[in-house]
């Protein structure tokens, strides 16, 4: 029997030549990841352990959940991280650069075939460069920290086969709510999601990451796609082209036809509660968020650029754009997307996690409808707000309707009018 992308890469890891799910195994980790929001907790627990770390080189530091700090105590955590930087000698610090999960893709820190660890569930976004990457808590980081190893349960994989061509405006978020549809909050607890397909092979590694980044969602252990050219391209250098064996056994095959595919919108208070748009339209909201490790990158701004671009938000809703780093923030800046968007009364928000974090709070009985990966209850504020979860180009269209808006009746914004507000000819 083969083994699946996830098996072989833990296999590897673990230094032996096959593992089958259920089996447990001890596999050397690539790539360590430390948010801010956790960090002090491992930083103080590591601190008794009175060790030094198994590879500085391996590890990253991100401040991402108080950009900016708003107060006294998130300013200390960010010094805090600084001490512990410095004192363990770790230089891949990256101070108020956006969210970690963007960060560390741009930069290369994981590549296909390797193991990632991260104290942030959403830690699985790695997973579609072909990696396995997963969350994991304070103790295991300090252990990790300390060794450079970690045991783990090889997982179920569920296969997830999407096929046909995403009409106009629907986009990889529209899968994602829809496979959570399916399965449910519940349903992949512990298991390896699997995506493939043509329609897969067609998405830009933008889209991809947007995939990988809520199999959390459905508890799921890891989200993963196989490299391919563009992983490669992304990446900027060669990779290990790993994949699934033919023969590999697969718990369950799950396929949908992205071809029927309607906008989808996840309605409070789960990621999992995902309907088509024909069933929300005309909620009103008070507040659109476009940004978040899971749609925060060039192309979401782009989408909602073309949207919203010449046109105008209606004066009683907030509109916020959150570029999920500073090399997304520069790009969509060059690129003129932010100065349009700002015109038709966006509020630009620096890199971070932003609403998805601590910032942009609810009051009680507001609405809003965002990009982010969570609508869970008092997530966002008040517990008697409501969140809705949807793509960029959802969130554009309902931003400039001031109601949640089907995307596909928008008219393209013309790209020769960012040319020439970026100064191009």
């Amino acid at each position: 029997m083969g083994m699946t992308l996830t098996e072989k890469i833990l296999a590897r890891g673990a230094g032996i030549s096959s593992v089958s799910a259920g089996k447990i195994v001890t596999a050397k980790i690539n790539r360590s990841v430390i948010q801010d929001a956790l960090g002090p907790i491992v930083y103080r627990k590591f601190r008794k352990l009175n060790t030094n770390i198994w590879d500085t080189n391996k590890i990253s530091l991100v401040i991402d959940h108080f950009c900016l700090p708003g107060s006294i105590e998130n300013a200390m955590i960010i010094d805090e991280t600084k001490r512990f930087s410095n004192d363990f000698g770790i230089s891949d610090f990256y101070d108020m650069q956006g969210v970690s999960h963007q960060i560390i893709i741009e930069n290369g820190r994981i590549l296909p075939g390797e193991i990632a660890v991260g104290t942030d569930s959403h830690t699985c976004t790695y997973g579609a460069l072909g990696a396995f990457a997963t969350g994991i808590g304070s103790t295991e980081m300090c252990s990790v920290l300390a060794t450079g190893e970690l045991w783990f349960k090889v997982p179920k994989t569920i296969k997830v086969t999407v096929t046909g061509k995403l009409a106009n405006r629907v986009m990889s978020k529209d899968i994602m709510l829809r496979l959570l549809g399916i399965i449910g909050a519940n349903g992949a607890t512990y298991k390896s999601l699997e995506f493939t397909g043509d329609t897969i092979s067609e998405l830009s590694m933008s889209s991809r990451f947007t995939l990988c980044n809520m199999a959390i969602e459905s508890g799921a252990k890891n989200g993963i796609i196989a490299p391919d050219e563009k992983t490669e391209e992304f990446l900027g250098q060669p990779i290990n082209m790993i994949s699934s064996d033919q023969d590999a056994e697969y718990e369950q095959e799950i396929v949908i036809d992205a071809s029927i595919l309607d906008p989808q919108v996840a309605v409070p208070f789960s990621p999992a509660n995902s309907i088509s748009i024909k069933e929300v339209e005309g909620i009103k909201l008070d507040q659109v968020i476009i940004g978040s490790c899971t749609n925060g990158r060039s192309e979401d701004i782009k989408i909602a650029t073309e949207i919203i671009g010449g046109k105008k938000i209606p004066p009683n809703l907030r509109c916020f754009i959150v570029p999920a780093s500073n090399k997304v923030f520069a790009e969509t800046s060059r690129l003129g997307y932010l100065a349009i968007l700002a015109e038709a009364g966006c509020i630009i928000v620096n890199p971070g996690c932003g609403g998805c974090g601590i910032q942009m709070p609810l009051l009680e009985g507001e609405t809003c409808l965002g990009t982010h990966n969570r609508n869970f209850r008092g997530r966002m504020g008040s517990p008697d707000s409501k969140v809705y979860l949807s793509s960029p180009a959802t969130a554009a269209a309902s931003a400039l309707c001031g109601k949640i808006s089907d995307p596909r009746g928008f008219s393209k914004f013309d790209d020769k009018s960012v040319e020439k507000n970026n100064g191009t000819d």
